[in-house]
């Protein structure tokens, strides 16, 4: 088994606007993951199954060569497809008790929370292995979304289950103000792939988030009497 980051730093999630073809994809996430990623998530909404598969499959042997977990957005069917190691659900994406069943206990798989405390219970009661809570800040991706308060993190802390921050961390300092407030993992888009050079973003990132990041052992998620690494 693949030992993984710590389960703190950038969540990156690619964008088909932004890396349209699959050369722009694979380089610029090539250069994410030397730049040191958390994880990354493949998310492409428009791209029929063929496409998908193909891309998801190259992602992952990419991820795999830098330790780092793959996850798949949305798209159960496709994560166990490409050897993923997990995926990330939205409120409207399914069930995650059968995502949990379909993918096994060992995948990784989120929740989309928006700004809601009693959603992220639920998903913590249903086996969910880390709550996603924005947008933080105006958001391209998802400009309609609710938005999330710093506060939600520090509310969300008791669910002890790790808590990531999305929408519109698209600079470095956006990314250290919510660090501070209490979420472990900062989600980017723009902040890398709309970058000339995705590697140097991830690593701006990291200058601003260092001195808030303690040095750790990897972090251990808890399902029942399973633990694994992230």
């Amino acid at each position: 088994m693949l030992r993984y980051h710590p389960l703190q730093g950038i969540y990156a999630i690619t964008d088909s606007h932004l890396l349209p073809d699959d050369t722009q994809l694979f380089d610029a996430v090539e250069a994410a993951l030397r730049g040191g990623l958390a994880c990354l998530q493949y998310r492409d909404k428009q791209a029929d199954a063929s496409k998908a598969l193909r891309q998801a499959r190259v992602l992952a042997d990419l991820c795999k060569n830098y330790s780092t977990p793959l996850i798949i957005n949305d798209d159960v069917q496709l994560a166990k497809a490409c050897l993923a190691e997990g995926v990330h659900l939205g409120q409207d994406d399914g069930s995650l008790l059968h995502a949990r069943e379909f993918l096994g206990r060992q995948a990784l798989i989120g929740r989309t929370c928006h700004a809601n405390l009693e959603l992220a219970e639920q998903a913590v009661a249903e086996g969910a292995d880390y709550l996603a809570f924005g947008r933080c800040y105006p958001s391209q991706t998802k400009p309609f979304a609710p938005a999330a308060r710093p506060e939600i993190f520090a509310r969300a802390a008791h669910l002890g289950l790790p808590l990531v921050a999305i929408g519109g961390i698209n600079t470095p300092a956006r990314a250290a103000a919510i660090q501070a407030a209490g979420a472990e993992l900062i989600a980017a888009v723009e902040g890398i792939f709309a970058q000339p050079d995705p590697e140097e973003a991830v690593r701006n990132y990291h200058q601003a988030l260092e001195n808030s990041y303690p040095n750790s052992s990897p972090t251990e998620v808890h399902h029942d009497s399973l633990s694994r690494t992230f």
